[in-house]
């Protein structure tokens, strides 16, 4: 479980074929005296265990329904990974409930300036739109964000937009993206369970 507040900014050091599809290699800041071999860690917003360790870089497998289904498959060495250690009881819960399990890769189709911010237009999956709401929450490369707006794009399809404040652009890899970026999604977990619920009305 995770609150989707990042609190490293890592670079994949080596990509190469681990007991599972891929194994990477993450250079960290985190203190991994602290981190047992066998931890969750979520890595753009996917719940990796770590494997191997070492001062300052940790190593995970992907397996190949996690590439299908989530951006990793793209990582290439020097790029940059947003992280965060799982949640603890009594921890302060900064952002929303995050599970770390991606449910799609959505797509950045704008990007502008907004009073010092940057306002982001998000493209879901089409089987994900249904899970968006104005004011509701979304988990994209592993960072919490508030919906601002549900919109259609032209030609009709759903899109989404969220604000990215400076302190965030600088200290996730929101600060890089650009139009046309995937990105890993994850709905709002109450937004899973209230659909789920309503296919049985």
């Amino acid at each position: 479980m995770f609150t989707g507040i990042v609190t490293d900014l890592a670079t994949v050091s080596e990509v190469s074929k681990g007991s599972a599809a891929k194994r990477f290699k993450l250079a960290t800041r985190y203190d991994m005296s602290t981190v047992d071999v066998g931890a969750s860690i979520a890595c753009n917003g996917c719940c990796l265990t770590v494997v191997e360790k070492g001062q300052g870089w940790f190593t995970a497998d992907a397996s190949q329904e996690t590439l299908d289904k989530t951006t990793l498959d793209t990582w290439k060495v020097g790029a940059r990974v947003n992280l965060e250690r799982p949640l603890k009881l009594g921890d302060e819960l900064g952002g929303h409930l995050v599970l770390g399990h991606v449910d799609g890769v959505a797509r950045v189709t704008a990007v502008r300036d907004d009073a010092g911010s940057k306002r982001f237009t998000i493209a879901p999956p089409a089987e994900l739109a249904k899970f968006t709401a104005a004011k509701g929450s979304v988990c994209l490369d592993g960072v919490s964000l508030t919906i601002n707006e549900v919109t259609k794009e032209e030609g009709g399809k759903d899109s989404f937009g969220v604000n990215i404040i400076p302190h965030t652009l600088a200290v996730t890899t929101f600060g890089t993206l650009k139009v046309g970026d995937p990105v890993n999604m994850e709905i709002d977990t109450l937004a899973r369970y209230v659909a789920r619920l309503n296919e049985f009305k």
